[in-house]
């Protein structure tokens, strides 16, 4: 498989070799640290439903970026990428990344579980957590469906938050 860069993002004709060989999400993208039990938010997280979710959004990456898009076949865009895939498992969000940070309950990023939505740039920008301190977004014009780091240095400046809706 080849990669277009360190991103993680997959080439558009091999998104469909890896849906085909991962249709389920690899443990390593899916496990992250314990942390203390008392650090957890009030609201503990439906894991088997959050790996689902990440599941089906890994099935997305390659696929092209376009505005206002929510559909594989003409491309996503931050919001419209995660309302197409909670749509998948029955919660319906809506297609502004704004709005869906008004979905469900605050989480620390510390407390991140695979499926959280995680938010940037004065909520103009977002993805879903996807365990490892990474996360599956539709970043801008020009790029596609890919996995980053929370840790990249971009990511650490516009940090807003995270939401759990599962």
């Amino acid at each position: 498989m080849e990669w277009l860069h360190p991103g993680g993002a997959l080439r558009a004709r091999d998104r469909i070799d890896k849906a085909e060989a991962f249709p389920t999400c690899p443990a390593h993208v899916l496990t992250t640290p314990a942390g203390d039990p008392r650090s957890r938010p009030s609201v503990d997280p439906d894991t088997s439903r959050g790996a689902e979710v990440v599941a089906i959004a890994m099935r997305y990456l390659g696929i092209p970026y376009r505005w206002g898009a929510a559909d594989p076949g003409v491309g996503f865009d931050c919001s419209g990428l995660t309302s197409y895939v909670y749509a998948k498992v029955g919660i319906s969000l809506p297609h502004y990344a704004a709005a869906q940070y008004g979905h469900g309950v605050a989480v620390a990023k510390e407390d991140l579980q695979p499926g959280d939505l995680v938010f940037f740039r004065g909520l103009g920008h977002m993805g879903m957590y996807v365990g490892g301190g990474n996360f599956v977004h539709a970043p801008h014009t020009g790029d596609v469906v890919k996995i980053s780091s929370l840790s990249d240095d971009y990511y650490v400046r516009t940090w807003v938050g995270a939401r759990r809706v599962l």
